[in-house]
């Protein structure tokens, strides 16, 4: 058997055209882009110059690691409820990058949070 030809390089998340999601490697700065199916959820998680790991296998990208944590905004949620917190009620949420995620009630619209993408759920807001 042969050994299998896999290494993974930091690349630098550029911009999305379409379907395509252009990086650029941090060492040689050459560019590239993958589709959304070849990113899978990680696209969920990807925001403008985020450092990621991409994996290759005989040169060719098989995937795309994002950070474990990340640092976004919240775009869109509805209005909190007066008391609802006291019973870990929670509601869906717009994060910057589009994605919708649960967050507990008393995230609201402008806030920051933090977001573990490895299950896409909710960590913390985080006050700045």
């Amino acid at each position: 058997l042969d050994d299998a030809d896999v290494s993974e390089t930091e690349m630098q998340y550029l911009y999305q055209d379409g379907g395509d999601y252009w990086f650029m490697d941090t060492e040689t700065y050459d560019q590239m882009f993958l589709t959304q199916s070849q990113l899978g959820e990680a696209r969920n998680f990807l925001l403008d110059s985020a450092l990621v790991s991409v994996t290759f296998h005989n040169g060719a990208p098989i995937g795309v690691t994002p950070p474990t944590f990340i640092e976004v905004g919240i775009t869109a949620t509805e209005a909190s409820i007066k008391g609802a917190t006291k019973d870990g009620a929670s509601k869906p949420a717009t994060i910057e990058t589009g994605h919708t995620i649960t967050v507990p009630m008393f995230v609201e619209q402008g806030d920051v949070i933090r977001v573990d993408t490895r299950t896409g759920t909710y960590v913390e807001r985080i006050r700045k």
